[in-house]
């Protein structure tokens, strides 16, 4: 069933949902696009804000997301969903957050739970290798740090 505050699938009709946001992201969200009765798998990340990189105390995060990466991050959703999966949804939040805050979801249904799975993790790789959302952490100690920046 889906939601009818989510895009509908792209030309593909295999992409659920690829988007960016502001507002708080659902893991629900993702699983329910993607259930499918032909599907005998679903691959799911749930990435939230941890309290400690590196052996540093972090804060906060803010993520900061280039004007056309939820184009991008449907273009990878595309590149993902040409494999042998069912549906893709995938969703990446941007702004400030706190501390156990969702920070990114995707879910991908396959017929089979090994490539669900194995679809999930290329999806994530491909994400963060190709989507342009760059991280500041901020740490305890008032610093603060960019990942991800090129």
């Amino acid at each position: 069933m889906r939601s009818s505050n989510c895009r509908e699938p792209t030309i593909s009709g295999r992409v659920a949902l690829a988007r960016v946001s502001a507002q708080p992201i659902s893991p629900q969200t993702c699983l329910d696009l993607v259930g499918d009765p032909s599907a005998g798998g679903i691959g799911c990340f749930v990435g939230t804000v941890r309290s400690a990189d590196q052996g540093r105390a972090v804060t906060a995060l803010c993520y900061e997301a280039h004007p056309r990466a939820e184009t991008r991050l449907e273009e990878v959703c595309e590149q993902i969903a040409g494999r042998d999966v069912v549906v893709v949804a995938a969703e990446h939040r941007s702004g400030h957050l706190e501390i156990g805050d969702l920070a990114l979801v995707v879910a991908v249904s396959a017929i089979h739970r090994d490539e669900a799975l194995a679809a999930a993790t290329d999806l994530i790789d491909s994400l963060k290798a190709q989507v342009p959302i760059w991280k500041e952490q901020q740490f305890a100690d008032g610093t603060s740090e960019w990942v991800g920046c090129p």
